[in-house]
């Protein structure tokens, strides 16, 4: 008796590869590369919710910086940083795009 594949083992195969090639997609997409902000800007005194600083990007976008360093929290200082958008957290200061700083140094 030969042997023959069934149609439905080949569907289950089409489907098993369609479904791969979709989760690669997918996992492709959610690069963390993404998520990286590498701009400049200047460092601004924000007078809501008791005071705190922020940074005006260049891109004209506000940044909420949860941890800025001492050192450069000045009003007006040029800065080049780069950093990671915080996108499964809130802040009470309800401004700007919610960031963690990985570098930041003077302009």
């Amino acid at each position: 008796m030969p042997h023959l594949r069934p149609a439905c083992f080949e569907i289950k195969l089409r489907w098993v590869i369609i479904s791969g090639v979709m989760v690669m997609a997918m996992l492709a997409a959610c690069d963390s590369e993404s998520d990286t902000i590498k701009l400049t800007g200047t460092i601004i005194y924000v007078s809501l919710e008791g005071g705190f600083y922020g940074i005006k990007g260049d891109d004209g976008r506000s940044y909420d910086p949860v941890n800025l360093p001492e050192d450069f929290r000045k009003d007006g200082l040029r800065v080049r940083f780069e950093a990671k958008e915080l996108k499964d957290r809130a802040s009470f200061h309800m401004w700007g795009i919610l960031i963690e700083i990985v570098s930041i140094q003077k302009v």
